[in-house]
């Protein structure tokens, strides 16, 4: 591993196929689909970056998908950490969902991105 590159791991383990929520004792909220995607995204990242895959069309072939489904999952690994800790954690707001991110191109500049979040709180208030 070189010295300009990290590891992101989120521990996730999900089987389940349709949006649901779970609600934990500390009242956060976790959206299966959201996670799931986040999960599967940094998975597919770490592959091509390692060199087991050769690219997304690659991974679609591999997994059954159309190229586009891991394109649009694979944009997730530019959030900002802050905002994958919030996602894990369940504390994204409450609108925010996979589809939004999968039908919305996703800025590139975290400070947009944190932007974008803070119009969703403000949807939500």
């Amino acid at each position: 591993m070189s010295a300009d590159s990290f590891d992101t791991f989120v521990p996730l383990n999900s089987k389940a196929r349709t949006p649901r929520r779970v609600v934990d004792p500390a009242r956060s909220v976790h959206k299966v689909a959201l996670l799931d995607g986040l999960a599967r995204a940094f998975h597919w990242q770490r592959l091509l970056d390692t060199g087991e895959m050769e690219s997304g069309s690659a991974i679609a072939c591999a997994e059954g998908l159309h190229q586009s489904v891991v394109n649009e999952l694979l944009r997730l690994t530019l959030l900002a950490p802050d905002i994958v800790e919030r996602i894990v954690a369940g504390r994204q707001p409450r609108r925010l969902h996979l589809m939004w991110f999968q039908r919305h191109r996703l800025p590139v500049d975290w400070d947009a991105q944190r932007r974008i979040v803070e119009r969703f709180e403000k949807e939500d208030a």
